[in-house]
């Protein structure tokens, strides 16, 4: 694997799950990949799969080998009427819907030599300020669900501990649904909050340049 030098925010999203079909986290992270930041971070993108141990998998060597200066994960939350930055990941996996290997977790921790919760290292307050700045609703969610991005978040915050990296400014963020999401939405079920998808992308971009 072979990284570009220089200070490195490394940016995640999801592929398609459930009965989604397409997310809005890989789409912003593809449109946002290699954008350098007012700061001088240049964001690298990478798509995650919607599945545990498969995601970290596919983190472990990012994080290892890019040694970025800021993570910011991002996924789906069909629901939510706004973008949310998650508080905390909990050392918890349990499954609502099966993940897209097919399977499906009970009352099982996400890592059986770590602690119950990590807390997220990114600047929250800060980028809520920014979103207010630049006319994008937001908040701050305390829970980040018990499905693969909790898995993820804790992932993420439990690998940089255990490098000795745990300073470096890391957590998640929820985006809503876009257009695409919310017209797939059968007949018979409520309808979803969206947002369009060029809005969910440059709250992405926003809460990045924060840590740029």
């Amino acid at each position: 694997m072979t990284f570009r030098a220089g200070r490195t925010l490394l940016l995640t999203g999801f592929e398609p799950f459930h009965t989604h079909p397409s997310n809005p986290s890989a789409a912003a992270a593809e449109a946002l990949n290699g954008v350098i930041l007012p700061g001088g971070l240049r964001i690298h993108s990478a798509l995650l799969p919607v599945e545990p141990h498969a995601a970290r998998a596919r983190l472990l060597p990012l994080l290892s080998e890019l040694r970025p200066d800021a993570v910011l994960l991002t996924g789906l939350a069909a629901g939510r009427p706004q973008v949310t930055l998650e508080r905390v990941a909990l050392n918890v996996m349990d499954f609502q819907i099966p993940d897209n290997a097919g399977k499906t977790y009970r009352d099982q921790a996400a890592e059986t030599a770590g602690p119950p919760a990590l807390l997220g290292t990114l600047p929250m307050r800060a980028i809520l300020a920014a979103w207010r700045e630049a006319g994008i609703p937001g908040d701050i969610s305390n829970t980040a669900g018990l499905y693969v991005c909790n898995f993820v978040m804790y992932h993420a915050l439990y690998i940089l501990q255990t490098q000795g990296r745990a300073h470096v400014p890391a957590g998640f963020l929820h985006l809503p649904a876009n257009a695409e999401v919310a017209l797939a939405v059968a007949p018979d079920r409520p309808p979803l909050p969206y947002l369009p998808q060029d809005e969910l992308t440059r709250a992405v971009r926003v809460a990045a340049g924060v840590l740029g």
